[in-house]
């Protein structure tokens, strides 16, 4: 090779695109699409490519690659109405649809015409929008010669080569029809190789098939990997449950969760989904439209957990992918650094996740040693944690419900309380009466965090109580008066709240003297995309209620603040008026979504 050089990190700088010499209709498309600043590898490939030379682009995974052979082909190598003039081969369907809507994006304004073709979709359809006369193809390896083959794709007019992802095509087996290819191309070509690592593979394409490369080192992923955070966690037990728990306590923004197997990734899905998880699975098995829709919403933000094998997600381009997971501990070093170069795109932070189980300790070391990442251990949370954390969320929530200063009567009251004797059991038959929380037997445990506390089926003996009906009786009673108006006693305040105290003194607590709330079952869950980190308090979710919708009192459910969401219960026959009243609405600076929260 020759003319190996290294090009200087210019996001310091950020340069516009006006230090590239594009033409009108592409600065004009590059305008609407949002693009300002291009990224070093646009700018160090831009002119080379233009100028004809062959190009190896070494650039980890989410720097920009695609627009970096895209804006050379499209502003300079390609001309309009000349036949097929350029092709893109891309180890994925995924990857190869995502290159021609790039380029269909920046050439908006120009009159070329791209294709992708690619294995499970419809031949016929390729072939006829190959007939048309596009002049950029971009395809998978085994789609691409079988068109050739076939005679709908003729190579004579190919005067480009895009090689994108070049070392993952070569690692997943498309030796032989990549070197069909290129075989059947002319002799005279561009040859654009792009990838994250320069490898065997695509040092002999060099020295066989280019003509005084230029090579630009920019990054790897391997460069890429040590810039995220890595942790692992060391699991002997169910690894589908564990991951549960993980997830929790993790609480990830948005990520891929990697299996090994395909058979892992439904099973996996599943399970998530079942612990209230928004999650779908996607593997090589799936057919190609609902393989587009789960990529389309992961990469809308609107599917928070891709359960995927390493095939599947090959050339995905997620920019606000927040961690990669490890489920099933990837068998390679160098496949532990392409799966994790999936975060931390673009300059942002990333979190790579393992689950290691006994079996993964070798591959585990490896990594170690090979690329000298060194994850941190983290370990699950005990029981006795997981309890502390429903604690704090309970007193985050009495305290978050109950803000102004107790004042006149009802701070005398208050004071009176504090120091009595049984101040301890009366408060804990307030606090229960407040949470509505159904007492547990004592052979019966909270469940699992990731379970939402308090929603276990209740004991089936257990019936509401018409507490109305007992507090009408027990307003009726005879009062003092101060001034003219009736004055409860405090006790027979406590009384009005919790029962009567040698009712409650005689026996143990028991469902029947803590359901004060309407009957669960006539409840709807929702879930709000709003949560403490937005400063979002139980109250604010109370007076939207009564504002917009006219819920009060009993018509609201307990209302849960996580970290990033919010759990609200609504009357049952109420929840499509509270859903459409609710959704699109400001909330504590942000648009709100609403939903029925999973089961």
């Amino acid at each position: 090779m020759s003319d190996e050089h290294e090009i200087p990190d210019t996001r310091e700088i950020a340069p516009t695109f006006d230090a590239l010499p594009l033409s009108a209709p592409v600065r004009r498309a590059l305008a609407e699409l949002g693009f300002t600043h291009p990224t070093p590898v646009q700018l160090a490939a831009f002119e080379p490519s233009a100028k004809g030379h062959d190009m190896i682009v070494q650039s980890r995974t989410g720097t920009g690659k695609t627009l970096g052979f895209g804006l050379p082909l499209v502003d300079r190598i390609v001309q309009e109405g000349q036949g097929l003039q350029a092709l893109i081969l891309a180890p994925t369907r995924e990857l190869a649809l995502q290159s021609q809507r790039a380029i269909d994006g920046i050439g908006k304004y120009t009159h070329l015409q791209t294709v992708a073709v690619y294995g499970g979709a419809p031949m016929e359809r390729q072939v006829s929008a190959l007939r048309q006369g596009a002049e950029i193809v971009s395809g998978t390896p085994g789609r691409v010669l079988d068109h050739i083959k076939r005679g709908t794709l003729d190579p004579s007019t190919i005067k480009v080569l895009v090689l994108d992802e070049a070392d993952e095509m070569f690692s997943m087996g498309f030796a032989r029809e990549l070197n069909a290819i290129m075989d059947a191309l002319p002799s005279q070509l561009q040859y654009l190789c792009f990838s994250a690592t320069i490898d065997n593979n695509v040092q002999r394409i060099a020295e066989r098939r280019m003509h005084e490369p230029q090579f630009v080192a920019l990054s790897s992923d391997q460069v890429g990997a040590s810039e995220i955070s890595h942790f692992y966690y060391l699991v002997l037990g169910d690894k589908i449950a564990e991951l549960v728990r993980i997830l929790e306590v993790e609480n990830p923004e948005s990520a891929i969760i990697f299996c090994n197997m395909k058979s892992e990734t439904e099973s996996v899905s599943r399970a998530l989904t079942a612990a209230g998880f928004d999650a779908d699975w996607l593997n090589g098995d799936l057919p190609q439209r609902d393989r587009e829709k789960i990529m389309q919403a992961t990469r809308e933000g609107r599917l928070r957990f891709m359960v995927a094998t390493d095939v599947a997600a090959r050339g995905i381009d997620i920019s606000h992918l927040t961690h990669v997971i490890n489920f099933g501990f990837p068998e390679s070093a160098e496949q532990y650094v392409h799966r994790t170069g999936r975060t931390g795109r673009a300059g942002r932070t990333g979190t790579a996740i393992s689950v290691v189980g006994p079996a993964n300790l070798g591959a585990f070391y490896l990594l170690r040693l090979t690329y000298k990442i060194f994850p941190i251990e983290r370990s699950l949370p005990s029981q006795v944690e997981i309890d502390t954390r429903q604690e704090t969320d309970q007193l985050d929530l009495l305290t978050g419900a109950f803000k102004a200063t107790p004042i006149g009567e009802e701070r005398d009251l208050v004071r009176r309380l504090l120091t009595h004797p049984d101040a301890e059991r009366v408060l804990t038959g307030l606090v229960r009466a407040f949470l509505s929380v159904p007492v547990l037997p004592p052979e019966r445990t909270l469940p699992p965090r990731f379970v939402e506390p308090y929603e276990a089926e209740p004991v089936e003996e257990a019936e509401a109580v018409d507490v109305g009906d007992a507090t009408d009786k027990r307003r009726k009673r005879r009062k003092r008066t101060r001034g003219g108006e009736p004055v409860a006693e405090p006790a027979q305040r406590v009384e009005e709240l919790v029962g009567p105290v040698d009712a409650i003194d005689a026996r143990e607590p028991s469902v029947e003297d803590l359901v004060v709330s309407p009957d669960l079952e006539n409840m709807t869950t929702l879930y709000l995309n709003v949560g403490r980190r937005d400063g979002l308090e139980p109250g604010d979710v109370s007076s939207l209620l009564n504002t917009s919708c006219g819920l009060e009192g009993d018509d609201i459910g307990r209302v849960r603040v996580r970290e990033r969401h919010t759990f609200v219960g609504v009357p049952s026959e109420r929840v499509d008026g509270v859903i459409a009243a609710l959704a699109g609405q400001n909330l504590r600076n942000r648009e709100l979504q609403v939903e029925r929260a999973r089961a």
